[in-house]
């Protein structure tokens, strides 16, 4: 747990999505195990497959198959697996519990929220429309919004001219270390969401956030 800091005051407050908004974690897993047992193999515990669900089709696909990009199978595997999370893609997703509360209460203080995401658009899109998101976010940046991701500051930027908000007047909440550095990069305010899809590997205190959560409602100290 990292010691809590005392914020700065800021107007704006921007989130990653898998891991920190939004729970995607069982629909990822149901798909990679679905690939695996259509492979004839089996399938992963889900406690296993959380952990990576930060990472995209290239980590899981690495998770249950052990392949990289350069291997020839990979590929159609990761078209297969997409296929499959796009076909399912909020058939167990859901805010994390306690986020709804917070949202509601950014809303009435006429504190804009966004979304600052490595999930391509794609992707992050049909989500959002599905979990009744997108009319309430303020920006929704993806992987492929900018030229670059994070942890590069681009996206964040680019969210910070949508809904036109200095960096330094803004909050970012995330839970890979990519997220804390990007948002410092930035220079934003960061919050580390330990509730998330940390690694056994993972050291949030290295992160130099300037805070951490263990629970969505935790934010609304701040508020």
């Amino acid at each position: 747990m990292i010691k809590p800091t005392v914020l700065l005051p800021f107007s704006a407050v921007l989130f990653d999505l898998d891991g920190t908004l939004v729970d995607t974690a069982p629909d990822l897993a149901y798909a990679l195990n679905t690939l695996l047992e259509q492979e004839g193999l089996d399938a992963l515990a889900y406690n296993a497959i959380r952990p990576v669900a930060s990472n995209g089709s290239l980590g899981l696909i690495f998770l249950g198959f052990g392949i990289s990009p350069d291997h020839k199978n990979y590929p159609s595997l990761q078209q297969r697996f997409i296929k499959l999370y796009q076909d399912n893609i909020t058939r167990e997703t859901a805010l994390f519990d306690g986020m709804e509360e917070v949202l509601t209460t950014l809303e009435k203080a006429n504190i804009p929220w966004g979304i600052v995401t490595n999930k391509p658009g794609f992707l992050t899109d049909p989500l959002l429309e599905q979990l009744n998101l997108t009319h309430r976010a303020a920006c929704i940046v993806s992987s492929d919004t900018t030229p670059f991701s994070k942890p590069h500051p681009a996206p964040m930027f680019h969210a910070c001219d949508v809904i036109q908000h200095k960096p330094e007047q803004c909050l970012y909440i995330g839970d890979a270390a990519r997220d804390i550095e990007a948002g410092k990069n930035a220079n934003m305010q960061t919050i580390a969401a330990l509730y998330g899809y940390i690694a056994n590997n993972d050291n949030p205190a290295h992160w130099q956030a300037d805070s951490s959560i263990n629970h969505p409602r935790d934010i609304l100290q701040w508020l």
